[in-house]
């Protein structure tokens, strides 16, 4: 069985079918209150929603474990660590903004109803009792996070681009936490060691 050339691949998968100008036109004036979602949005919009309602409160949970993190952190070398947790509170709280934006984008309301916060989040909030504890927890909610942005990703699929795309930037910067708090892991197990 030979194999067909790239080229003949390509001729073989069809092209998606592009809409006229006239038929566009038609469609963004039906349900104008629907914003940016309009009639060809592909997705299941109240599931795509209540996943964001899922990341928004996971990111709120860790902003607030970072905070409590970066406050607590005692000892020898707790300033880079401390600023560390400074900066992916931050970093979360960013997310936390975008994710709600798009809530809203999609004709949602953002749920940041402390009560329902912890029940949603996909991370817990657990403290560590030192600093070593306070990362692996941290550690723990990153691979958590990595986990769940790379399944939503895969459930929003080419549905709704949009939201693909912010999932898979929030997704990467999650994964730089968790290798950025590995590397303080075994910074603080070598220093133990020495």
């Amino acid at each position: 069985m030979s194999a067909v050339p790239p080229k003949q691949q390509q001729q073989q998968q069809p092209q998606p079918r592009l809409t006229d100008v006239k038929t566009l036109r038609e469609q963004a004036r039906r349900h104008i209150e629907e914003g940016a979602v309009t009639e060809n949005y592909g997705a299941n919009r109240d599931k795509v929603i209540e996943l964001l309602n899922e990341a928004l409160a996971s990111e709120l949970v860790c902003v607030l474990r970072y905070r409590h993190d970066y406050y607590m952190a005692r000892g020898i070398h707790s300033q880079a660590v401390a600023a560390e947790f400074l900066e992916h509170s931050n970093e979360e709280l960013g997310h936390a903004d975008e994710i709600a934006e798009r809530i809203v984008q999609l004709g949602g309301e953002p749920d940041f109803n402390p009560n329902a916060i912890t029940g949603k989040s996909h991370a817990e909030y657990r403290i560590g009792k030192t600093l070593q504890e306070a990362i692996k927890e941290n550690l723990v909610a990153e691979r958590i996070a990595i986990d769940s942005y790379r399944e939503m990703v895969q459930f929003v699929g080419d549905s709704d681009p949009t939201t693909r795309r912010m999932l898979e930037e929030i997704l990467a910067t999650e994964e730089d936490h968790a290798d950025e708090l590995a590397d303080l892991l075994q910074q603080d197990q070598a220093r133990t060691r020495q």
